[in-house]
């Protein structure tokens, strides 16, 4: 029997707090040739039984125990919003652990992570305000929001993931990062601001640049074939082999 061709390259996708695979359902086809992973965190929706986790550390050991076996040949991380502290933080514990580390990483619509964690404390507001604050960002089904028994429902893990996200201290940084690192915001953005996202040149040894879409939070749900080629840009300027260094002048 013919072993199935591997593909060019595994991409997985990590979703914001409180989302799911959902929201990223048509980002495979955006991509021919990769395998596109949308791995959910626990607690998403009715369906899923698992308890949502309360606690970053914990939401980590669980992706690296689960994605264990898929994190090999070439592979790439793109997180949003929440996600992207996850892409960053299990970049940073693989590489710790000795493991293979993506060969590139992309982070979005996530402001630079500190020791002191975010000041932005979102998973604190009311019922009222934090429905509000998601209706602004757009990024969660109008369905949910607008409906108390669908609230109820999803709620506690949109909170659950707010928390996580915001409370999460990370440690700092000996020395940056030996993967490629690009970072995607929109021009909107209100909770991720484009001044926010500068500090993450300092987060590697190869930078590869800051890319704002027109739009808000969630920019890419209206441009995501032109996001998606500049994911596949960065991924192939990541994966060139590295330039000698000049000859001396003579």
């Amino acid at each position: 029997m013919q072993k199935a061709e591997e593909p060019n390259l595994r991409l997985f996708v990590f979703h914001h707090s409180g989302g799911s695979h959902l929201v990223y359902r048509d980002w495979p086809a955006c991509f021919p040739g990769w395998d596109v992973q949308i791995p959910d965190a626990p607690g998403r929706g009715p369906r899923d039984r698992r308890p949502a986790l309360t606690h970053a550390g914990a939401l980590f050991d669980h992706f690296l125990h689960e994605l264990d076996s898929l994190l090999t040949g070439p592979y790439a991380f793109f997180g949003h919003s929440m996600g992207g502290m996850v892409a960053y933080e299990l970049t940073r514990r693989l590489l710790d652990m000795g493991r293979t580390p993506p060969v590139w990483l992309g982070v979005s619509a996530r402001g630079t992570l500190h020791p002191d964690g975010d000041p932005v404390r979102r998973h604190l507001l009311s019922d009222t305000q934090l429905r509000r604050e998601l209706a602004a960002m757009d990024g969660t089904p109008s369905s949910v929001l607008d409906h108390d028994e669908l609230w109820d429902l999803f709620a506690p893990t949109i909170r659950a993931d707010l928390r996580m996200s915001e409370t999460w201290r990370t440690e700092p940084l000996t020395a940056p990062l030996p993967v490629p690192l690009s970072v995607f915001g929109g021009t909107r953005d209100h909770v991720a601001p484009p001044h926010r996202l500068d500090g993450w040149a300092d987060a590697s040894e190869h930078f590869l640049g800051r890319h704002l879409f027109d739009g808000g939070h969630f920019y890419f749900q209206d441009r995501l074939p032109e996001v998606a080629g500049r994911i596949q840009d960065d991924v192939r300027r990541a994966l060139l082999p590295a330039r000698p260094p000049s000859a001396a002048v003579r």
